[in-house]
């Protein structure tokens, strides 16, 4: 991860549940089985060349096994 995510993220949204995601048997592998979501959010990042951007951060996340893979989408500043 090529940057670092500062404090809350906000405008939490869930858009894939179980089967319809793409990556389901990847991340089962990695990371065990659970109820996979797909969610995005608004967050304020630092970069790692040091500038601070709000980011549109999408992840992965599961009952019991936590956030996984965050990634950013697009810039919204």
């Amino acid at each position: 991860m090529d940057f670092e995510i500062l404090g809350e993220i906000a405008a939490v949204q869930t858009f894939a549940i179980g089967r319809s995601i793409r990556e389901l048997a990847c991340l089962r592998r990695l990371y065990g089985r659970g109820r996979w979501r797909k969610r995005k959010g608004e967050a304020t990042v630092r970069l790692g060349n040091g500038a601070i951007r709000l980011a549109e951060a999408h992840r992965y996340e599961a009952t019991g096994i936590g956030r996984k893979e965050f990634k950013i989408k697009r810039y919204l500043d």
